[in-house]
This record gives C-alpha cells, structure tokens and sequence, in this order.
C-alpha cells in the first residue's frame, strides 16, 4: 500500500491580498516613516552647520584675544587640530578646522535670525550641505557667492554642479553681458529666464566633452560627444531645457535639412535649434538657420509655443559679420561661441570689476 504521505497533495499555502483599510493604514505609516527621515536629516544638516559656525567663532575670537596670534601664528590649527584629535576623533584636521574658521568669518549673521528673510535665506537654508558650505566659502568675491548661494537653494544643485558651475565662472559669463545693475541683480535673485536673451550664452564652455582644442575633430563628432554627454551638456545650457532630438530632419520643396540638436524649452515654452560650427560660421548659416526658424514657426509650432529660438554655436565668431548678416533678422537668432576649456577666471573678474566700477 503507498504510503498515504508520499501520495498527500501538497496544499500551496494561500496568498490573501490585504484588504483596502489595511493598504490606506500602511500608506500611512510609510508617509510617516519617510517624513521623519527627512526631518531627521534636516534636522542632522542644520545641526552640523551650527556645530561648524561655532567651532569657527570659537577660533576667530581666540585669535582676536592680544597676543594669541603671535604666539601660535601659522601652527595655531596645526595644534589645535591635534589636541581634538585625541579628544574627539577624526574629522578636526586643519583642512577642516580652517574652513570652519573661514565659514564664521563669511557668514558671521549665521544665528542672529529664526526669520528666513532673503539676506538669510541661503546662509541658513537645510538645502545647503556643509560639502555646499565649503564650495562657496572659497569664493571671495561676495556678490558671486551670493549668486551661486542662490542657484543652489533655488534649483537644488548637488555638490558636484555646484563645483562644475562654479569652475566654469558661471555668474561672471551671464554678467558680463549686464550692466552694473543688471550684475547686482543676477547676484541677489540668481538667473531669471523671462526672454531668449536669459536663455543664450555669450559663450558656452565645453570642457566635460574632453576634446583636445588642438586637434583636428568633425563636427559630427562634437555632435556625438554632446550627445554622451548630454546630462552635463543641459546643465551648460542652463535651466528649462528639455532634449527633443538629433539630426531633426525636415523637408522644403523636396531638398531635405537636419537640424544638429533640437531642444524645447519648457518655461519660454518655445523650441530652440541648435546648428554646430566647427570653424568659423559664415553668412549662409545665419540665413540656413532663420530658415529653420521660419520652418518650425509654421509646421512644428501648436498652440501656446512661442516663437522659436535659433542658435549656432561656433567655435569662432566673428562680431561684425555677424552683426550685418543678421540685420533685419529674427531676434531670436542668436550666434554663440564655444570653448573647449575652462575660461580665464582673472580676465572675466576683471571684466565684471570694470562693469562695477
């Protein structure tokens, strides 16, 4: 006889799907779960900016006590930094210690306000880190700092485009277009986009494409590069671009055109063409581009788009051609260069100090 076991069926264990008062409860808890982790990282963040401003307080006063200075000098963090070591662990080291220093002396109205008021705001906004911190400590200049204070909490920049904006002189490629004060503006309200104009660059800095200025490259290739780079690229174009395609074909009495890169921009809420120049961009490119333009105006274009805007990006300009083949033209045609390497911080510097002056 068999075994009554062996020929048992074995009963798969049912599965019951929780009812909907009890999915609503679990919505809950798990809305109040991640609330608290936020909170508690907020709560993390701010308390370790506090903890740093007043380590740094701590120093500047000790160094503004007569002759405490001249008695340590230069070793003064070098010392204090290993007496910490040994009572607190890692993470006092000068580098550190020297930069809380710096963040008391540049931001030193840190805890005088519960009020969130502009001058505040960004000093004491829980979207910027103490790795934030230490970015804008090393910009001197207040009104640039204050610009890049403002971009960060506004457009929730992490570390890493704040440092990559920062090194590509962001603020003072946008202000040297400006006035004395248009610049003041820019810094105290960070780049407001209302007109094609605050969307286009002078000059666009390339440098993450990793291509050597010296050599010889196709345009198809700084096309290509763009396009593994994209990420990197609309950061460089700035803010409210959206990718729509490459090599964007269209027809005109049976002669076909691409278009290099199409974008659309989702606060002008406009289409913006992008032509790419490996030399020197030449009158029948300005009148190929107004063509491009006229184009999506009348076939691309549904209701609610503005007018597009045409950019050719070259890598070199020249101004008064420019100036007389775009004459009459669209306002919204706009001729760029481009750079393959970080720009010249000094010479834009002194461009802005002009402007101030």
């Amino acid at each position: 006889m068999a075994n009554e076991k062996s020929i048992r069926k074995i009963e798969k264990p049912q599965v019951v799907a929780p009812d909907a008062g009890l999915m609503q409860l679990a919505d809950k808890i798990v809305a109040v779960i991640e609330q608290g982790k936020n909170q508690l990282a907020v709560s993390i963040n701010q308390t370790i900016k506090t903890t740093y401003w007043n380590v740094g307080r701590h120093i500047v006063e000790f160094e503004q006590q007569g002759n405490a200075r001249a008695k340590y000098g230069a070793n003064l963090l070098s010392s204090l930094a290993k007496i910490l070591r040994v009572r607190v662990g890692r993470g006092y080291s000068r580098p550190n210690l020297n930069n809380m220093r710096k963040f008391y002396l540049m931001y030193p109205i840190f805890q005088t306000s519960d009020k969130f008021t502009d001058a505040l705001i960004c000093q004491t906004s829980d979207k910027l880190t103490w790795s934030h911190i230490c970015e804008l400590i090393t910009i001197d200049d207040p009104l640039e700092r204050e610009f890049y204070e403002r971009e960060c909490v506004e457009e929730c920049w992490p570390v890493d485009t704040l440092h990559r904006q920062k090194e590509s002189g962001l603020f003072m490629r946008l202000a040297q277009s400006k006035d004395k004060e248009g610049v003041l503006q820019l810094a105290r309200k960070g780049q407001q986009i209302q007109t094609a104009e605050d969307v286009v660059k002078d000059t666009y800095t390339l440098e993450f494409l990793g291509i050597d200025d010296k050599k010889r490259y196709k345009e198809s290739e700084l096309e290509q590069k763009l396009i593994d780079n994209m990420q990197k690229f609309l950061l460089e174009l700035g803010k409210g671009f959206t990718f729509v395609g490459r090599q964007y074909a269209l027809t005109i009495n049976n002669v076909h055109y691409h278009i290099d890169l199409v974008f659309y921009h989702r606060i002008l809420r406009c289409f913006v063409l992008i032509d790419l120049k490996k030399g020197a961009v030449k009158h029948t490119d300005i009148g190929q581009m107004n063509m491009y333009m006229g184009y999506f105006a009348k076939e691309e274009n549904v209701e609610g788009d503005n007018p597009p805007i045409g950019i050719i990006m070259s890598h070199y300009k020249d101004e008064l051609m420019v100036e007389y083949a775009t004459y009459g033209m669209d306002s919204n045609l706009f001729v760029s260069k481009y750079e393959l390497y970080l720009p010249n911080k000094d010479e834009l510097r002194s461009v802005i100090r002009s402007i101030m002056e």
